[in-house]
């Protein structure tokens, strides 16, 4: 079909929209040399997004309904069956039906083992095609559902639209990306834009190739450092109208802790959000990244870490760990019961909006409430202060701990919980995010952690405050 004909068939479109489904046998009759109605809903379908139009199970499509979606998620059980088939499949083209099995398994054992001594020691790593699909294995699932657990919070929101531009900057291998399309319902149009210059990107091909046909995917093989997100800011292609600019949502998933400069990237994406759009940043909550998303933080936003309920055990994740090692091979006895399998769903987020508005909207009386900036000149005393609660218990041990916040702090803070009471029960039962008050807590310097705990004993009392 030529630029002609396509042109005819969009302005066809925008005039039907406004009336009636858009029916790609009644528009061919209308474009020249009536082309068949197979190639109308071709170019239909490439112009979607543009056209906010969604393709609906009877072929025909219909504009996509305007206003924030409201999410029905219970939480994420297991990682979808079908995705791990595809991954699965990728897996026996690069080494055949026994890839857990031998040498191939061994390798793929030894490098999961690599990639996560070098991101514990903060060591660059470079993604290969084994060392993408060795990620695929270990992580795919847990960054599939922890997507969905952050989403949800910004959904509940009203801050997540059905028609919805979104730029995920390090897509990796497609754990968020996949976790998106799950989240959001059928009739959601969605443009995604992935940046992604490594092998991982053709892994992500394969698996955004999976999603429903109103999701419509855009791989950019090209670094976070090089991309101009200014450049699809305003929505313009080829068959595309202009749409109304910037994107909804710009994701940075487990990435900013690989880039040189982390704050500067994330600002300079920020100049492609829409008015209302959203800055997501997303990182495994252990110490070393959660540290980097936190010096991150505190030039553009404020996030905490959270937890969310195990996985299932994947069953490509089970072949592998349970896989034969060649005899004197990379791993042989050295292997772990359970090392190569990761159901847990942990994470450190951070959002950033350009509208000043905040998850919390409370601003204490410094008059009568220490700042947790000037810890330092509190150490060994009883303070009053204000401070949200920004994680999940914390403690390997009998004593309660919870990451603390006021936005002032330069260092970790945390309650320690070491004897509960009627009067500082709020602490343990407050919700994320909530505000507490405490009053006569104890202030300590915790060497080992580099952190400030705040005890909460029988002389403390904490509230939590009305919003």
């Amino acid at each position: 079909m030529n630029a002609d004909q396509r042109e005819q068939v969009r302005s066809n479109a925008k005039y039907l929209r406004e009336v009636r489904p858009v029916d790609p046998e009644e528009i061919h009759e209308y474009v020249d040399g009536q082309p068949h109605p197979a190639a109308v809903k071709q170019v239909l379908h490439e112009s979607a997004v543009g056209l906010g139009l969604v393709e609906r199970a009877d072929g025909t499509f219909e504009p996509v309904e305007e206003g924030p979606f409201s999410p029905t998620f219970h939480g994420v059980e297991s990682f979808p069956v079908e995705y791990g088939r595809v991954l699965e499949d990728l897996l026996v083209e690069r080494y055949g039906a026994g890839w857990p099995d031998g040498e191939s398994g061994d390798r793929l054992r030894e490098r999961i083992r690599a990639v996560k001594d070098d991101y514990y020691h903060q060591r660059d790593v470079t993604y290969d095609a084994e060392t993408a699909l060795a990620y695929g294995l270990y992580h795919l699932p847990d960054y599939y559902a922890v997507v969905q657990y952050v989403l949800t919070d910004i959904a509940r929101d009203g801050l997540v639209p059905r028609r919805l531009r979104v730029l995920d900057v390090g897509a990796g291998v497609g754990g968020p990306a996949l976790g998106l399309h799950d989240l959001l319902p059928g009739d959601a149009l969605v443009d995604y834009h992935a940046v992604e210059p490594s092998e991982a990107s053709d892994v992500l091909e394969r698996l955004v190739a999976e999603t429903r046909r109103n999701f419509h995917p855009t791989i950019h093989r090209e670094t976070a450092e090089s991309f101009e997100p200014a450049d699809l800011a305003d929505g313009t292609g080829s068959d595309q109208e202009t749409t109304d600019g910037g994107f909804d949502l710009i994701l940075f998933s487990n990435v900013l802790s690989e880039l040189d400069d982390p704050e500067s990237v994330v600002l300079r994406y920020a100049g492609a959000l829409a008015e209302n759009g959203t800055v997501v940043g997303l990182a495994p909550a252990d110490r070393n990244t959660a540290i980097g998303l936190r010096e991150t933080e505190r030039v553009v936003a404020d996030r905490g870490p959270d937890a969310a309920p195990d996985l299932e055990t994947p069953v490509f994740q089970r072949r592998l760990d349970e896989g034969e090692a060649t005899e004197g091979g990379l791993d042989g006895e050295e292997r772990r019961d359970g090392e190569f399998v990761t159901v847990d769903v942990q994470y450190a987020y951070t959002f950033l909006r350009r509208d000043g508005r905040r998850r919390v909207d409370f601003t204490p009386d410094g008059s009568r409430a220490a700042k947790l900036a000037d810890s330092d000149d509190h150490v060994t005393d009883r303070v009053d202060c204000y401070a949200a609660k920004l994680s999940h218990d914390l403690a390997a041990g009998d004593n309660a701990l919870y990451r603390i916040g006021d936005g002032s702090q330069q260092a970790d803070h945390f309650a320690v919980l070491t004897k509960e009471s009627t009067l500082n029960a709020d602490l343990r039962t407050a919700e994320y995010g909530d505000v507490l008050a405490f009053e006569n807590v104890l202030v300590l310097w915790n060497d080992d952690e580099d952190a400030y705990n705040l005890v909460v004993d029988g002389e403390t009392v904490v509230d939590r405050v009305p919003i």
